[in-house]
């Protein structure tokens, strides 16, 4: 690839009008996401040509790590316009620029990046050392960001507006992998207090969804043993700066001026996190808030007309099931529950039509994924119902979800009903996500109701069987450990060319699917409420993105 130095763009000058082309291998189809207006300047007014209100946005997830930005506070971070790295995705999962202008591939291992001229919130440049030593830091961040699950990188400066970053091993997604939101590029300022050997909360499932850290404000407050995480406050590169945390009530940020992508609309964002589907459809109806996130499938007919953003994503809600331990480390009794479950009826039922049946980890969104699902290998045949109940011996499996998405435990309460129509007798546990996931992870569940994404940590079809489904994954919810498995994600890691990869992937899928480790419930739907007098939410099928420099009322 051709490599141009580039001065700052005028304001509004966006990626999207960049001379320079970015390579990817990877390009993967995605169906039409219902874009509304996207970033700043694509719905025809440059970014920085109003100076907007403040707007006010209500979150599902509040920040469970203080806003760490290695675990699942980072997508908190990307969606309301604070993080960047080096390439974001397009719709279609290819990598475009961001902080990088354009890259290269050296070698199997090796890619150089060349930097935007581009600064920090808190006034300082963005130069190939502070990339390095951003990048740097999140490799060594425990428990690991997700998108490094199963790679090792190295990244160093290489001239005065170059990053080499090297890996282990040969990894064709890399371009891909830097687009994710816990691999964004932070000020050094950032890591003044930063220890490695913290625990800086693993990367999750459901947006802001992945927490083994405390509340608090951002970056500070870490209580011993915990090690201290990265301060956020003004040290990240995008629109909006993060400027003070009210716990995990609020959030209040500023616009960064000087942000490369030219200056935003909105003068602001007061953001709120309210766990309560149905208060954030009355916080939106009672014009409270400009934008609500995840609004409930029982809400959405009573929003007014337009207001209700439906995008179809990548995101499934499954039915997890504890592989290492319990009842269900028997693969029949795995199969039972499988087979006692009717997914149409929870798409058409509990999701009134706002979701598609499951079909595998890959839906209907990833258009690619229809024509090359293969057929789950190795399942066990089912347990007859006077199997299981010999198999529980007077005992109740525990099923574990929480109420930030109100559709999942109303799905787990259809679940409790079938299994226990197939002898099974089931103990329901319903928490906030902040209080599930440690346990989830420890296994001190026997099944997990969960909504994940599966292309949100690397745009990757192939990253996300490594982090949830390996021996060593990073967010193995079904402590699932199969030499099989491993072995097809292995292979499937190592294929470059964009289909054959996707065939390697729908391969190993079809291998974890035999397990039962997993059972794909439905393809979610996401509704974003949007008020009448609201522009430029950018409603994102990979759910990084929300608000943007061209976001505003």
């Amino acid at each position: 690839m051709r490599s141009v130095r580039r001065r700052r763009p005028a304001a509004g000058l966006l990626s999207a009008s960049l001379t320079v082309l970015s390579a990817s291998l990877l390009t993967g189809c995605f169906a039409s996401g219902g874009a509304d207006g996207g970033s700043g300047g694509s719905d025809g007014l440059p970014s920085g040509s109003s100076s907007g209100g403040r707007l006010r946005v209500a979150l599902a997830f509040p920040p469970t790590e203080n806003f760490s930005p290695y675990g699942a506070d980072a997508t908190l971070l990307s969606r309301l316009g604070v993080t960047e790295g080096l390439t974001r995705l397009d719709g279609n999962g290819a990598a475009t620029p961001a902080l990088a202008e354009s890259w290269a591939r050296e070698n199997d291992r090796t890619w150089l990046f060349t930097l935007r001229e581009a600064r920090f919130q808190d006034g300082t440049e963005v130069t190939p050392a502070a990339v390095a030593a951003s990048l740097t830091h999140a490799t060594r961040a425990k428990p690991l960001p997700t998108a490094l699950s199963g790679v090792s990188l190295t990244a160093t400066p290489s001239g005065d507006h170059r990053v080499r970053v090297t890996t282990e091993a040969a990894d064709p997604a890399l371009p891909q992998r830097l687009a994710g939101p816990s691999l964004a590029v932070l000020a050094p300022k950032a890591f003044k207090a930063f220890k490695t050997d913290g625990a800086d909360g693993a990367d999750g499932a459901d947006g802001a969804d992945g927490a083994n850290g405390k509340q608090g404000a951002a970056g500070g407050g870490a209580k011993a043993g915990e090690g201290a995480r990265p301060d956020l406050v003004a040290t990240a590169t995008g629109p909006f700066a993060l400027a003070k945390v009210n716990g995990s009530a609020a959030a209040t940020l500023n616009r960064f001026d000087d942000y490369w992508g030219g200056r935003a609309h909105a003068s602001g964002i007061d953001a709120k996190f309210i766990a309560d589907g149905t208060a954030r459809a009355n916080a939106l109806r009672s014009g409270e808030t400009d934008i609500a996130e995840a609004i409930p499938v029982s809400q959405a007919a009573s929003l007014t007309e337009g207001t209700a953003r439906e995008v179809p994503t990548a995101r499934n809600t499954s039915l997890v099931l504890n592989t290492r331990s319990g009842v269900f480390a028997d693969p029949a009794i795995r199969a039972a529950a499988r087979a006692a479950i009717d997914t149409p009826a929870l798409a058409k039922g509990v999701y009134e039509g706002h979701a598609d049946p499951g079909q595998g980890l890959y839906g209907p969104a990833l258009t690619w994924a229809e024509g090359k699902r293969v057929r789950p290998a190795g399942r066990a045949r089912p347990a007859s119902a006077q199997d299981v109940r010999a198999a529980l011996k007077g005992r109740a499996v525990t099923l574990a979800t929480y109420d930030n998405r109100p559709e999942l435990p109303e799905t787990a309460q259809v679940l409790q009903q079938r299994l226990e129509k197939a002898g099974f007798t089931v103990k329901l546990t319903v928490r906030e996500y902040g209080r599930l996931e440690s346990d989830a992870l420890a296994g001190k569940f026997d099944a997990v109701v969960a909504a994940r994404n599966s292309m949100l940590d690397t745009g990757d079809p192939v990253s996300i069987l490594s982090s949830d489904f390996t021996c060593d994954g990073s967010y193995n919810l079904a402590l699932l450990c199969d030499k099989t498995v491993d072995r097809a994600v292995t292979t499937a890691d190592a294929v470059a060319d964009q289909g054959e990869r996707q065939d390697a992937a729908m391969a190993a899928e079809a291998r974890i699917l035999g397990t039962d480790a997993v059972v794909p419930l439905v393809h979610q739907r996401i509704i974003v409420g949007v008020a009448p007098s609201v522009r430029g939410v950018d409603l994102d099928p990979y759910e990084r993105s929300l608000v943007t420099a061209g976001t505003r009322r």
